[in-house]
């Protein structure tokens, strides 16, 4: 599930920015963005971060603006003297007498590795308002996912409630669909019965197969019970994602064999209808942990 939080700390020299955000994901996904400072405390972060999201592609970004001075800053002398040996050098093959030394000096200061900054490690009293930072973004975006998640709970409800309705609406072309059939076993009936070459017993036999074939009642009593079970499983308190995954494939067999059983017009718009509200259903169940 998506969310975002973000903590500010004010230090003695710096002010520490901390903005974490997650996105939706089957797996734990967790990228870390961290000054070179806070560097060796990035799988204290991760475990933390993968033990109360759970789940998702999580992105924590940690700045740090200096409002003083930090650490020390020296110049690399041997550097400095090697570039500007070899400038000099340069220089003297070229046949450039009296050139201006201090300019062959700031260009071989431009050089890389002239010049190191020795930041200090932040020490453990600092470090802990750092990691209570973090807990405070992970607390407000934990928040976000669950009024995220109270939204999709009744989204999710509203669609089961949809099709739960659609299925007892079911019953209303049921009575009409079963004497069409009748009607229609009635008129073969009618026109081969009159056959001498027809076996009676084996005509009648195939009458009741023809008849069970197109009986809905048990996928519809199977329906109804899997509607309740994913009442049930998501009001749970546990984590119930896989488990409404399951249900919803179990719902959509029953679903599809209503539709392929019930030869009616009616009862397939029906059908339809819970369809596309079970493949919401299960667009939804793909963001709850």
């Amino acid at each position: 599930m998506t969310g975002f939080g973000k903590a500010e700390l004010e230090l003695a020299d710096r002010k520490v920015t901390i903005e974490l955000r997650s996105l939706n994901s089957r797996q734990m996904d967790i990228t870390l963005k961290t000054p070179p400072v806070y560097r060796g405390k990035e799988t204290i972060l991760r475990n933390e971060i993968a033990s109360r999201l759970k789940r998702g592609k999580a992105d924590l970004i940690i700045q740090v603006e200096v409002s003083g001075t930090e650490g020390t800053h020296s110049i690399n002398a041997g550097a400095v003297k090697d570039y500007a040996a070899q400038l000099d050098k340069i220089a003297s093959d070229m046949g450039m007498d009296g050139y201006d030394r201090l300019e062959m000096l700031k260009l071989a200061m431009r050089m890389p590795d002239t010049v190191s900054a020795e930041k200090p490690e932040a020490d453990e009293k600092e470090w802990e308002a750092v990691y209570e930072s973090v807990l405070s973004a992970v607390r407000q975006l934990d928040q976000y996912r669950i009024q995220e998640g109270e939204a999709m709970t009744a989204d999710i409800e509203n669609r089961i409630n949809t099709i739960e309705e659609s299925l007892a609406s079911v019953d209303q072309f049921e009575k009409p669909r079963i004497e069409n059939i009748r009607k229609r076993l009635q008129q073969n009936l009618q026109e081969h019965m009159n056959n001498s070459n027809v076996d009676r017993n084996r005509f009648e036999q195939e009458i009741i197969y023809y008849l069970e074939k197109f009986d809905i009642t048990e996928e519809k009593v199977r329906l109804g019970n899997h509607i309740s079970y994913f009442r049930e499983t998501l009001g749970s308190g546990e984590s119930p994602g896989k488990k409404l995954g399951f249900i919803t494939q179990e719902m959509g067999r029953e679903i599809n064999t209503i539709g392929s059983k019930a030869n009616d017009f009616n009862i397939q718009k029906l059908v339809v209808q819970m369809k596309d509200e079970l493949e919401k259903i299960k667009e939804q169940s793909l963001n709850i942990l």
